[in-house]
């Protein structure tokens, strides 16, 4: 069985964030990825570094948020913090592909209009999820891909870098010990247990002071992918989801977050069943994609304010704004839940 087994009894017990009112002025929940570094090989060094990145990423957002800003505004400028950042999946932290390259994906909306904009498979974007926004709010599409969407950043003047911006060597040795490992197992077998430190999407979710809410996801994908592999990041109801009651960001291993179509379900579940927020999340993420023999986690924000964060992989790089306005990070499950 996969690994989720160990962690499954703790994650269900504690991973979210509520007690929130009707009357919640503004929220955000931002996340760096389920799959994280076991705790026995995580530095005090890395720790710290990765939860000074998160704290960042929510003050970006939340400064926003507390002027007035709107939502759409907030989750891309936290989720810009992180794209910026070597310790994630996403943008300068990107992993590799089997080729060596690093393909970059990601997707945002706006649960206020539906509208949503998304990016896949481009080479030279430094900040996939302004390239996102910019074609739910410059072009007549939800999603470009590769060459054409590069094309359009060109046209809009989305910044543009030398594919080398990517490279980390931490990401490249990862590559070198996935083809290693690879090289005795079939391609079904290609993405092992082994990899799933490497996964790391980030994402945000927030809800802004005059009601509404927004989702955004950015990822390098899966390190080792072929054939042009796009996960489940930059599609709209799997990766990302908003409306006028939920927003969701997911990570993990998106092929099984697709089948599900996790964030929309999430979502459907609050509509028209009237879960709580927590029970929905929980429901897709512990239970639903384990079942068909995926992993992960989502964070997940309810318009009232109430916020989930389940996942069910050993841990997951999380943060949120909570009732007394201040930032608070977690990693591992049980730490400091609200």
């Amino acid at each position: 069985m996969r690994r989720w087994l160990a962690t499954m009894a703790i994650a269900v017990a504690a991973l979210w964030g509520s007690g929130m009112s009707e009357a919640a002025e503004y929220r955000l929940v931002v996340h760096g990825g389920a799959g994280a570094m076991p705790r026995a090989d995580m530095t005090r060094e890395r720790e710290a570094a990765v939860r000074a990145a998160l704290t960042r990423s929510l003050e970006a957002g939340v400064a926003i948020l507390r002027s007035g800003g709107s939502s759409v505004d907030a989750v891309s400028a936290s989720v810009v913090v992180l794209e910026d950042s070597p310790y994630f999946n996403a943008g300068k932290g990107a992993v590799f592909t089997h080729e060596g390259r690093n393909e970059l994906d990601a997707s945002i909306m706006d649960g206020a209009t539906l509208r949503a904009g998304a990016i896949a498979g481009v080479r030279r974007v430094r900040n996939p999820i302004l390239l996102a926004r910019a074609v739910m709010e410059k072009s007549p599409h939800v999603m470009l891909t590769g060459t054409g969407a590069e094309q359009f950043a060109r046209s809009i003047g989305v910044q543009l870098v030398d594919p080398s911006y990517f490279r980390t060597e931490e990401r490249w040795n990862q590559l070198q010990d996935a083809l290693r490992k690879a090289k005795s197992r079939p391609h079904a077998q290609a993405w092992s247990d082994d990899a799933a430190m490497y996964l790391g999407t980030v994402g945000a979710v927030a809800l802004d002071k005059q009601g509404r809410l927004a989702a955004a996801t950015s990822t390098g994908g899966m390190t080792n992918k072929r054939w042009g592999r796009v996960g489940d990041s930059p599609i709209i109801g799997a990766g990302t989801y908003a409306n006028a009651q939920c927003a969701v960001s997911a990570t993990g291993w998106g092929e099984f977050f697709i089948r599900a179509a996790v964030a929309h379900d999430i979502c459907a579940r609050v509509a028209y069943k009237g879960d709580s927020i927590r029970t929905a999340s929980e429901e897709a993420v512990l239970r639903v994609v384990p079942k068909l023999g995926g992993d992960g986690g989502v964070i997940a924000l309810h318009r009232n304010g109430e916020f989930a964060m389940p996942f069910n992989t050993a841990g997951m790089y999380r943060g949120w704004i909570d009732s007394d306005g201040e930032a608070h990070t977690d990693i591992y499950p049980v730490e400091s839940v609200s």
